[in-house]
């Protein structure tokens, strides 16, 4: 069976990148975390997984839709296996109600494939996850549905307000909590 996959972005790609679509929690910490991974080359704040078009900060929680980070980067530079790897390795995918601070459907971990390789490749990493914890993994794996932009506001919070992004992210524990669960594997390929 072929799965059909919906368009994703609205930006313009480089010939050569590709695109993984990673729902981590918070977007700014996501993107903030990817930013830092060498071959990524641009990183996107936004909406997906919901009902209706054009949801907004305001109104994508009630609407189904999770916060999510669509990643360009360069396969000659860093792989998507390699992505999967850190992006379990940054969230905690053990928890089904959201994470760290943040609570609920809207801040729910979920690996969105836009094609039928990253969708295979994701359910290895989720499994090869679980392994390494001894734990069920609650992240979801689904076809990439379209993929909303979140509000200009939204977009490189963490470099336009340091200090408000690094009181809120450890003040929400996510770092604590990535380390007390992943151990010497914690924040695999984010380098500073």
């Amino acid at each position: 069976m072929t799965l059909t996959f919906a368009p994703v972005g609205l930006g313009a790609r480089a010939a050569d990148s590709e695109t993984a679509i990673f729902a981590g929690g918070c977007f700014w910490c996501v993107e903030s975390d990817f930013d830092h991974v060498k071959g990524v080359t641009r990183t996107t704040s936004g909406y997906i997984g919901g009902k209706g078009d054009n949801p907004t900060y305001e109104d994508h929680s009630v609407a189904g839709f999770r916060e999510a980070v669509e990643i360009e980067f360069d396969p000659s530079v860093v792989s998507y296996e390699a992505l999967l790897k850190t992006f379990f390795r940054t969230v905690d995918p053990t928890d089904s109600g959201g994470q760290f601070c943040d609570r609920g459907h809207s801040y729910t971990t979920a690996v969105y494939a836009v094609d039928d390789a990253q969708l295979a490749e994701a359910k290895e990493a989720k499994a090869e996850a679980g392994e390494a914890l001894g734990k069920t993994i609650a992240t979801e794996i689904a076809p990439a549905p379209k993929f909303w932009p979140a509000e200009g506001y939204h977009q490189n919070y963490y470099e336009r307000n340091p200090v408000r992004y690094k009181y809120y992210r450890y003040a929400c524990g996510r770092d604590k909590r990535i380390e007390n669960l992943w151990g010497k594997d914690a924040h695999f390929g984010v380098g500073s």
